[in-house]
Protein backbone atom coordinates (compact mmCIF):
# COMPACT_ATOMS: atom_id res chain seq x y z
CA UNK A 1 0.00 0.00 0.00
CA UNK A 2 1.35 3.55 -0.47
CA UNK A 3 0.96 7.05 1.66
CA UNK A 4 -1.73 8.93 1.10
CA UNK A 5 -2.84 10.97 3.59
CA UNK A 6 -1.90 12.40 7.28
CA UNK A 7 -4.44 13.35 10.20
CA UNK A 8 -2.57 15.34 12.90
CA UNK A 9 -4.15 14.83 16.27
CA UNK A 10 -4.58 17.57 18.90
CA UNK A 11 -1.58 16.08 20.77
CA UNK A 12 2.07 16.13 20.30
CA UNK A 13 3.64 13.25 17.92
CA UNK A 14 0.04 11.32 17.35
CA UNK A 15 -1.27 11.14 14.29
CA UNK A 16 -3.89 9.02 12.06
CA UNK A 17 -1.96 7.79 8.92
CA UNK A 18 -3.36 6.36 5.52
CA UNK A 19 -2.42 4.16 3.23
CA UNK A 20 -4.20 3.30 -0.25
CA UNK A 21 -3.54 0.39 -2.64
CA UNK A 22 -5.05 1.44 -6.22
CA UNK A 23 -4.92 -1.86 -7.25
CA UNK A 24 -7.96 -3.09 -5.37
CA UNK A 25 -9.16 0.44 -4.06
CA UNK A 26 -8.48 -0.34 -0.38
CA UNK A 27 -7.80 1.93 2.25
CA UNK A 28 -6.39 1.44 5.41
CA UNK A 29 -6.29 4.25 8.46
CA UNK A 30 -4.01 3.56 11.63
CA UNK A 31 -2.77 5.30 14.51
CA UNK A 32 0.90 6.50 15.25
CA UNK A 33 2.59 7.46 18.02
CA UNK A 34 5.71 9.57 16.32
CA UNK A 35 7.64 9.91 19.58
CA UNK A 36 8.44 5.96 19.66
CA UNK A 37 11.12 4.12 18.27
CA UNK A 38 9.72 1.41 16.13
CA UNK A 39 7.05 3.60 14.92
CA UNK A 40 5.94 1.33 12.04
CA UNK A 41 5.69 -2.19 14.10
CA UNK A 42 3.23 -0.63 16.83
CA UNK A 43 0.64 1.53 15.06
CA UNK A 44 -2.45 -0.31 14.99
CA UNK A 45 -5.38 -0.40 12.38
CA UNK A 46 -8.44 1.67 12.85
CA UNK A 47 -10.42 1.85 9.80
CA UNK A 48 -10.32 -0.85 6.79
CA UNK A 49 -12.46 -0.67 4.03
CA UNK A 50 -13.02 -0.74 -0.11
CA UNK A 51 -12.47 2.69 -0.80
CA UNK A 52 -15.58 2.89 -2.63
CA UNK A 53 -17.79 0.89 0.66
CA UNK A 54 -19.52 3.60 1.49
CA UNK A 55 -21.91 1.63 3.82
CA UNK A 56 -18.85 1.02 5.75
CA UNK A 57 -17.30 4.34 5.59
CA UNK A 58 -16.86 5.45 9.82
CA UNK A 59 -16.54 9.32 8.69
CA UNK A 60 -13.93 11.39 8.95
CA UNK A 61 -11.96 12.88 11.80
CA UNK A 62 -13.05 16.45 12.68
CA UNK A 63 -10.81 19.44 13.44
CA UNK A 64 -10.39 22.62 15.07
CA UNK A 65 -8.27 25.26 15.17
CA UNK A 66 -6.28 26.13 18.53
CA UNK A 67 -5.39 29.45 20.56
CA UNK A 68 -2.01 28.99 17.98
CA UNK A 69 -3.60 28.85 14.95
CA UNK A 70 -2.86 25.31 14.12
CA UNK A 71 -5.82 22.99 12.72
CA UNK A 72 -5.57 19.66 14.34
CA UNK A 73 -7.97 16.99 14.58
CA UNK A 74 -9.92 16.90 18.12
CA UNK A 75 -8.21 14.24 20.04
CA UNK A 76 -10.65 13.96 23.82
CA UNK A 77 -8.53 12.37 26.97
CA UNK A 78 -6.27 11.29 25.33
CA UNK A 79 -8.43 8.07 23.03
CA UNK A 80 -11.85 9.52 21.94
CA UNK A 81 -11.99 11.24 18.39
CA UNK A 82 -14.88 13.10 16.65
CA UNK A 83 -16.06 11.43 13.37
CA UNK A 84 -18.80 13.37 11.24
CA UNK A 85 -20.01 11.23 7.88
CA UNK A 86 -22.34 10.81 5.29
CA UNK A 87 -24.01 7.96 7.03
CA UNK A 88 -25.08 5.75 3.01
CA UNK A 89 -27.39 3.13 3.41
CA UNK A 90 -29.70 1.22 1.23
CA UNK A 91 -32.23 4.12 1.87
CA UNK A 92 -30.05 7.56 1.21
CA UNK A 93 -27.57 8.92 3.52
CA UNK A 94 -28.19 9.43 6.80
CA UNK A 95 -25.38 11.68 8.00
CA UNK A 96 -24.33 11.12 11.39
CA UNK A 97 -21.78 12.24 14.09
CA UNK A 98 -20.14 10.03 16.45
CA UNK A 99 -17.50 9.60 19.65
CA UNK A 100 -15.10 6.90 18.36
CA UNK A 101 -12.31 5.19 20.59
CA UNK A 102 -8.78 4.81 18.63
CA UNK A 103 -7.50 2.21 20.67
CA UNK A 104 -11.10 -0.41 21.85
CA UNK A 105 -12.66 0.80 19.00
CA UNK A 106 -16.03 1.78 20.70
CA UNK A 107 -18.17 3.91 19.37
CA UNK A 108 -20.77 6.40 20.46
CA UNK A 109 -23.30 8.06 17.99
CA UNK A 110 -24.04 11.64 18.81
CA UNK A 111 -26.42 12.47 16.07
CA UNK A 112 -27.78 10.36 13.78
CA UNK A 113 -30.20 11.85 11.03
CA UNK A 114 -33.60 10.50 10.60
CA UNK A 115 -35.62 9.40 7.31
CA UNK A 116 -38.22 12.53 7.32
CA UNK A 117 -35.18 15.41 7.15
CA UNK A 118 -31.62 15.55 6.54
CA UNK A 119 -29.83 16.98 9.35
CA UNK A 120 -25.77 17.33 9.14
CA UNK A 121 -23.10 18.56 11.68
CA UNK A 122 -21.51 21.96 11.04
CA UNK A 123 -19.42 22.77 14.02
CA UNK A 124 -18.94 22.65 17.64
CA UNK A 125 -20.40 25.83 19.34
CA UNK A 126 -18.00 25.77 22.44
CA UNK A 127 -14.79 24.65 23.72
CA UNK A 128 -15.73 22.42 25.70
CA UNK A 129 -17.65 19.99 23.12
CA UNK A 130 -20.63 19.66 24.63
CA UNK A 131 -22.64 21.83 21.96
CA UNK A 132 -23.01 21.52 18.00
CA UNK A 133 -24.49 23.23 15.22
CA UNK A 134 -26.34 20.86 12.54
CA UNK A 135 -28.05 21.92 9.52
CA UNK A 136 -31.41 20.49 9.01
CA UNK A 137 -33.24 20.69 5.88
CA UNK A 138 -36.81 18.59 3.95
CA UNK A 139 -38.31 18.37 0.65
CA UNK A 140 -40.51 21.79 2.10
CA UNK A 141 -38.14 23.86 3.68
CA UNK A 142 -34.25 24.58 3.10
CA UNK A 143 -31.57 24.35 5.20
CA UNK A 144 -31.70 26.26 8.66
CA UNK A 145 -28.99 26.03 11.78
CA UNK A 146 -29.73 24.56 15.01
CA UNK A 147 -28.30 24.32 18.08
CA UNK A 148 -27.71 20.95 20.07
CA UNK A 149 -26.21 20.27 23.67
CA UNK A 150 -24.78 16.99 23.98
CA UNK A 151 -26.16 14.81 27.01
CA UNK A 152 -24.48 11.58 27.63
CA UNK A 153 -23.66 10.32 24.56
CA UNK A 154 -26.40 11.79 22.15
CA UNK A 155 -27.83 15.44 21.26
CA UNK A 156 -30.58 17.37 22.33
CA UNK A 157 -33.19 18.35 20.66
CA UNK A 158 -32.29 21.16 18.35
CA UNK A 159 -33.08 25.05 18.88
CA UNK A 160 -33.63 26.84 15.24
CA UNK A 161 -30.69 29.55 14.95
CA UNK A 162 -32.03 30.51 11.52
CA UNK A 163 -35.72 30.76 9.88
CA UNK A 164 -35.10 30.85 5.97
CA UNK A 165 -38.20 30.47 3.90
CA UNK A 166 -37.95 28.57 0.70
CA UNK A 167 -36.72 31.04 -1.90
CA UNK A 168 -38.97 29.43 -4.91
CA UNK A 169 -42.06 27.43 -2.96
CA UNK A 170 -43.27 25.95 -6.04
CA UNK A 171 -39.93 23.61 -5.77
CA UNK A 172 -41.80 22.09 -2.56
CA UNK A 173 -44.33 20.40 -5.10
CA UNK A 174 -41.71 18.65 -7.04
CA UNK A 175 -41.78 15.26 -6.02
CA UNK A 176 -38.74 12.76 -6.35
CA UNK A 177 -37.93 9.24 -4.57
CA UNK A 178 -34.71 6.76 -4.80
CA UNK A 179 -35.41 4.16 -7.48
CA UNK A 180 -33.57 0.93 -7.50
CA UNK A 181 -33.49 -1.29 -10.88
CA UNK A 182 -31.02 -4.10 -12.07
CA UNK A 183 -28.33 -4.10 -14.92
CA UNK A 184 -28.68 -7.63 -16.82
CA UNK A 185 -25.91 -9.09 -15.44
CA UNK A 186 -27.38 -8.53 -11.89
CA UNK A 187 -25.44 -5.59 -11.17
CA UNK A 188 -27.97 -3.05 -8.86
CA UNK A 189 -28.59 0.39 -9.59
CA UNK A 190 -30.12 3.44 -8.79
CA UNK A 191 -31.07 7.48 -9.16
CA UNK A 192 -32.81 9.87 -7.56
CA UNK A 193 -35.97 10.12 -9.80
CA UNK A 194 -37.87 13.75 -10.19
CA UNK A 195 -41.30 14.21 -11.30
CA UNK A 196 -41.63 17.65 -13.18
CA UNK A 197 -43.49 20.40 -11.72
CA UNK A 198 -47.39 20.04 -11.49
CA UNK A 199 -47.23 16.17 -12.68
CA UNK A 200 -50.14 14.63 -13.17
CA UNK A 201 -50.05 10.74 -12.75
CA UNK A 202 -50.90 8.34 -15.76
CA UNK A 203 -49.16 10.96 -18.11
CA UNK A 204 -46.41 10.17 -20.07
CA UNK A 205 -43.38 12.62 -20.17
CA UNK A 206 -40.49 13.41 -22.21
CA UNK A 207 -37.47 12.27 -19.95
CA UNK A 208 -33.50 12.91 -19.15
CA UNK A 209 -31.16 10.60 -18.23
CA UNK A 210 -28.35 12.39 -16.10
CA UNK A 211 -24.97 10.35 -15.41
CA UNK A 212 -21.17 10.19 -14.27
CA UNK A 213 -19.38 6.56 -15.07
CA UNK A 214 -17.76 5.28 -12.23
CA UNK A 215 -15.10 2.43 -11.49
CA UNK A 216 -15.51 -0.31 -9.23
CA UNK A 217 -13.81 -3.32 -8.55
CA UNK A 218 -16.85 -5.38 -7.67
CA UNK A 219 -20.88 -5.47 -7.58
CA UNK A 220 -21.56 -5.16 -4.11
CA UNK A 221 -20.17 -1.59 -3.72
CA UNK A 222 -20.62 -0.35 -7.53
CA UNK A 223 -24.76 -1.16 -6.51
CA UNK A 224 -24.86 1.10 -3.36
CA UNK A 225 -26.99 3.73 -3.29
CA UNK A 226 -24.80 7.49 -2.77
CA UNK A 227 -27.97 10.27 -2.66
CA UNK A 228 -30.85 11.75 -0.17
CA UNK A 229 -34.41 12.28 -1.24
CA UNK A 230 -35.14 14.10 2.08
CA UNK A 231 -33.10 17.12 0.91
CA UNK A 232 -34.65 20.55 -0.25
CA UNK A 233 -34.45 20.39 -3.95
CA UNK A 234 -32.30 23.89 -5.00
CA UNK A 235 -31.77 24.41 -8.27
CA UNK A 236 -28.47 26.29 -9.78
CA UNK A 237 -26.14 27.09 -12.13
CA UNK A 238 -26.69 24.84 -15.22
CA UNK A 239 -28.58 21.91 -13.26
CA UNK A 240 -30.19 19.76 -15.62
CA UNK A 241 -32.81 20.04 -12.73
CA UNK A 242 -33.85 23.05 -14.64
CA UNK A 243 -35.74 21.12 -16.87
CA UNK A 244 -38.41 20.14 -14.26
CA UNK A 245 -40.05 23.08 -15.06
CA UNK A 246 -40.17 22.62 -18.55
CA UNK A 247 -42.24 19.39 -18.11
CA UNK A 248 -39.37 16.54 -18.57
CA UNK A 249 -38.72 13.81 -15.84
CA UNK A 250 -35.51 13.67 -14.74
CA UNK A 251 -33.34 10.70 -13.59
CA UNK A 252 -30.35 12.19 -11.82
CA UNK A 253 -27.55 11.03 -11.06
CA UNK A 254 -28.20 7.50 -12.32
CA UNK A 255 -25.74 4.63 -11.66
CA UNK A 256 -23.19 3.69 -14.96
CA UNK A 257 -20.84 1.48 -12.88
CA UNK A 258 -17.78 0.62 -14.56
CA UNK A 259 -16.82 -3.01 -12.78
CA UNK A 260 -13.98 -5.18 -12.49
CA UNK A 261 -10.30 -5.15 -12.38
CA UNK A 262 -9.13 -1.63 -12.24
CA UNK A 263 -6.55 -2.60 -14.80
CA UNK A 264 -8.56 -3.62 -17.17
CA UNK A 265 -12.10 -2.51 -16.44
CA UNK A 266 -12.06 -0.65 -19.46
CA UNK A 267 -12.01 -3.61 -21.89
CA UNK A 268 -15.65 -3.68 -22.10
CA UNK A 269 -16.75 -0.18 -21.11
CA UNK A 270 -19.21 0.25 -24.06
CA UNK A 271 -20.72 -3.10 -23.20
CA UNK A 272 -20.93 -1.70 -19.27
CA UNK A 273 -22.00 1.96 -19.70
CA UNK A 274 -24.69 0.09 -22.61
CA UNK A 275 -26.32 -1.94 -20.22
CA UNK A 276 -26.45 0.46 -17.25
CA UNK A 277 -28.04 3.19 -20.17
CA UNK A 278 -30.18 0.34 -21.27
CA UNK A 279 -31.85 -0.55 -17.10
CA UNK A 280 -32.26 3.09 -16.92
CA UNK A 281 -34.42 3.48 -19.61
CA UNK A 282 -36.43 0.40 -19.40
CA UNK A 283 -37.10 1.45 -15.75
CA UNK A 284 -38.29 4.67 -16.80
CA UNK A 285 -40.63 3.22 -19.80
CA UNK A 286 -41.75 0.23 -17.26
CA UNK A 287 -42.86 3.21 -14.59
CA UNK A 288 -45.12 4.22 -17.19
CA UNK A 289 -43.66 7.84 -16.99
CA UNK A 290 -41.40 8.06 -20.17
CA UNK A 291 -42.06 7.35 -24.04
CA UNK A 292 -39.30 4.91 -25.06
CA UNK A 293 -38.87 7.58 -28.20
CA UNK A 294 -38.73 10.22 -26.30
CA UNK A 295 -35.60 10.11 -23.47
CA UNK A 296 -32.39 11.99 -23.28
CA UNK A 297 -29.49 11.42 -22.39
CA UNK A 298 -26.96 14.31 -20.83
CA UNK A 299 -23.74 14.93 -18.73
CA UNK A 300 -20.52 16.43 -18.05
CA UNK A 301 -16.70 16.21 -18.28
CA UNK A 302 -16.57 12.48 -18.51
CA UNK A 303 -19.84 12.11 -18.82
CA UNK A 304 -19.77 13.71 -22.02
CA UNK A 305 -17.51 11.09 -23.01
CA UNK A 306 -20.35 8.70 -21.82
CA UNK A 307 -23.13 10.76 -23.13
CA UNK A 308 -20.98 10.61 -26.57
CA UNK A 309 -20.10 6.75 -26.41
CA UNK A 310 -23.93 5.95 -26.02
CA UNK A 311 -25.19 7.77 -29.18
CA UNK A 312 -22.39 6.14 -31.44
CA UNK A 313 -23.03 2.39 -30.09
CA UNK A 314 -26.72 2.68 -28.56
CA UNK A 315 -30.30 3.56 -30.16
CA UNK A 316 -31.60 4.23 -26.76
CA UNK A 317 -32.31 8.09 -26.94
CA UNK A 318 -33.39 10.28 -28.98
CA UNK A 319 -30.97 13.08 -28.59
CA UNK A 320 -28.16 13.96 -26.18
CA UNK A 321 -26.03 16.99 -24.42
CA UNK A 322 -22.40 16.71 -23.71
CA UNK A 323 -20.29 19.57 -21.99
CA UNK A 324 -16.83 20.13 -21.32
CA UNK A 325 -15.81 16.51 -22.77
CA UNK A 326 -13.30 14.34 -24.25
CA UNK A 327 -13.64 12.56 -26.91
CA UNK A 328 -10.62 11.52 -28.64
CA UNK A 329 -8.42 9.22 -26.17
CA UNK A 330 -5.21 9.38 -28.08
CA UNK A 331 -5.16 13.16 -27.24
CA UNK A 332 -5.21 11.73 -23.81
CA UNK A 333 -2.00 9.16 -24.69
CA UNK A 334 -0.95 8.19 -21.13
CA UNK A 335 -4.30 7.30 -18.99
CA UNK A 336 -7.32 9.19 -18.37
CA UNK A 337 -9.70 8.65 -15.23
CA UNK A 338 -9.06 5.21 -14.09
CA UNK A 339 -7.02 4.00 -16.83
CA UNK A 340 -3.45 3.56 -16.22
CA UNK A 341 -2.23 1.69 -19.19
CA UNK A 342 -0.86 4.40 -21.85
CA UNK A 343 -2.00 4.73 -25.68
CA UNK A 344 1.04 2.30 -26.77
CA UNK A 345 0.42 -0.30 -24.33
CA UNK A 346 -3.62 -0.53 -25.13
CA UNK A 347 -4.21 0.75 -28.41
CA UNK A 348 -7.17 -0.63 -29.10
CA UNK A 349 -8.59 -0.23 -25.88
CA UNK A 350 -7.81 3.70 -26.77
CA UNK A 351 -9.64 3.14 -29.93
CA UNK A 352 -12.29 1.17 -28.84
CA UNK A 353 -13.29 3.89 -25.99
CA UNK A 354 -13.07 6.74 -28.30
CA UNK A 355 -16.42 8.60 -29.29
CA UNK A 356 -14.47 10.15 -32.09
CA UNK A 357 -13.60 6.87 -33.65
CA UNK A 358 -17.10 5.98 -34.03
CA UNK A 359 -18.07 9.15 -35.04
CA UNK A 360 -19.73 8.01 -38.42
CA UNK A 361 -22.48 6.20 -36.08
CA UNK A 362 -23.29 8.88 -33.98
CA UNK A 363 -26.81 9.84 -36.19
CA UNK A 364 -28.97 11.34 -33.13
CA UNK A 365 -28.82 14.47 -32.43
CA UNK A 366 -26.10 15.97 -29.96
CA UNK A 367 -24.86 19.62 -28.39
CA UNK A 368 -21.49 19.53 -27.76
CA UNK A 369 -20.58 22.68 -25.22
CA UNK A 370 -17.30 23.78 -23.92
CA UNK A 371 -15.85 26.50 -22.03
CA UNK A 372 -13.23 28.34 -24.17
CA UNK A 373 -10.32 28.35 -21.70
CA UNK A 374 -10.72 24.83 -20.37
CA UNK A 375 -7.51 24.05 -18.45
CA UNK A 376 -8.17 20.36 -17.67
CA UNK A 377 -5.51 18.34 -19.38
CA UNK A 378 -8.16 15.27 -20.33
CA UNK A 379 -10.63 17.98 -21.99
CA UNK A 380 -8.89 20.90 -24.14
CA UNK A 381 -11.73 22.31 -26.00
CA UNK A 382 -10.10 20.85 -29.28
CA UNK A 383 -11.83 17.84 -27.75
CA UNK A 384 -15.03 18.99 -28.31
CA UNK A 385 -13.95 21.37 -31.80
CA UNK A 386 -12.65 18.08 -33.56
CA UNK A 387 -15.51 15.48 -32.33
CA UNK A 388 -18.07 18.65 -33.71
CA UNK A 389 -16.28 18.52 -37.00
CA UNK A 390 -16.20 14.58 -37.45
CA UNK A 391 -19.47 14.20 -36.76
CA UNK A 392 -20.63 16.98 -38.98
CA UNK A 393 -18.57 15.91 -41.70
CA UNK A 394 -20.34 12.68 -41.78
CA UNK A 395 -23.45 14.62 -41.86
CA UNK A 396 -24.55 13.67 -37.90
CA UNK A 397 -26.93 16.39 -36.56
CA UNK A 398 -24.60 18.17 -33.89
CA UNK A 399 -24.59 22.12 -32.51
CA UNK A 400 -20.98 23.18 -30.77
CA UNK A 401 -21.30 26.22 -28.50
CA UNK A 402 -17.98 27.51 -26.80
CA UNK A 403 -18.37 29.77 -23.86
CA UNK A 404 -16.05 32.50 -23.78
CA UNK A 405 -13.33 32.68 -20.44
CA UNK A 406 -14.57 29.95 -19.53
CA UNK A 407 -13.20 27.01 -17.76
CA UNK A 408 -13.87 23.34 -17.21
CA UNK A 409 -17.20 24.66 -15.51
CA UNK A 410 -19.02 27.46 -16.23
CA UNK A 411 -19.10 30.68 -14.13
CA UNK A 412 -20.68 34.04 -15.93
CA UNK A 413 -23.85 34.27 -15.31
CA UNK A 414 -23.94 35.37 -19.08
CA UNK A 415 -22.12 31.95 -19.58
CA UNK A 416 -24.86 30.06 -17.26
CA UNK A 417 -27.93 31.57 -18.87
CA UNK A 418 -26.52 31.00 -22.56
CA UNK A 419 -26.12 27.18 -21.67
CA UNK A 420 -29.53 26.54 -20.30
CA UNK A 421 -31.15 28.34 -23.11
CA UNK A 422 -28.81 26.29 -25.62
CA UNK A 423 -29.63 23.14 -23.62
CA UNK A 424 -33.47 24.31 -23.23
CA UNK A 425 -33.90 24.32 -26.70
CA UNK A 426 -31.85 21.05 -27.92
CA UNK A 427 -34.08 18.95 -26.09
CA UNK A 428 -37.23 20.96 -26.39
CA UNK A 429 -36.44 20.51 -30.43
CA UNK A 430 -35.29 16.64 -30.16
CA UNK A 431 -36.79 14.92 -27.52
CA UNK A 432 -40.20 16.94 -26.08
CA UNK A 433 -41.07 17.33 -29.57
CA UNK A 434 -39.55 15.06 -31.54
CA UNK A 435 -41.01 13.72 -34.71
CA UNK A 436 -43.12 17.10 -34.77
CA UNK A 437 -41.47 18.82 -37.83
CA UNK A 438 -41.28 22.21 -35.67
CA UNK A 439 -39.54 24.76 -37.28
CA UNK A 440 -36.09 25.55 -35.06
CA UNK A 441 -37.09 28.40 -33.08
CA UNK A 442 -34.82 30.86 -32.00
CA UNK A 443 -32.60 30.42 -28.81
CA UNK A 444 -34.32 31.83 -25.71
CA UNK A 445 -37.93 30.93 -27.83
CA UNK A 446 -38.85 27.23 -26.46
CA UNK A 447 -41.87 25.72 -27.64
CA UNK A 448 -43.99 25.76 -25.21
CA UNK A 449 -43.91 28.35 -21.85
CA UNK A 450 -41.62 27.01 -18.54
CA UNK A 451 -43.56 26.98 -15.59
CA UNK A 452 -42.60 30.32 -13.83
CA UNK A 453 -40.87 30.46 -10.51
CA UNK A 454 -40.54 33.06 -8.23
CA UNK A 455 -37.35 34.53 -7.37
Amino acid sequence: MRYSGLDQLNKADMAMIWDYDRDTKWIKARIIDMSRTNVASECHTLFSRNYYDQYNDDGTLIYRTNSEGESLAILEDEKWVYLDGKGATPDGLRPFIRRYNLFSGEKQDILVSGAEAFESFVDFADNDLKTIITGREDIETPRNYFIRKITGEAASEGRALTFFEPPAPELAQVKKELIKYERSDGVPLSGTLYYPLNYRPGRRYPAIVWAYPREYTDMSTAGQVRSATNQYTRISGTSILFFLLRGYVVLDNATIPVVGDPLTANNNFVEQISAGAKAAVDRLVELGLADRDRIGIAGHSYGAFMVANLLAHTDLFAAGIARSGAYNRTLTPFGFQGERRTFWEARDIYNQMSAFTHADKIKKPILLLHGADDPNPGTFPIQSQRMFGAIKGHGGTARLVVLPFEGHSYEARESILHALVEMFEWFDTHVKHRGRNLKHKQPGKAPLEPVKVSN
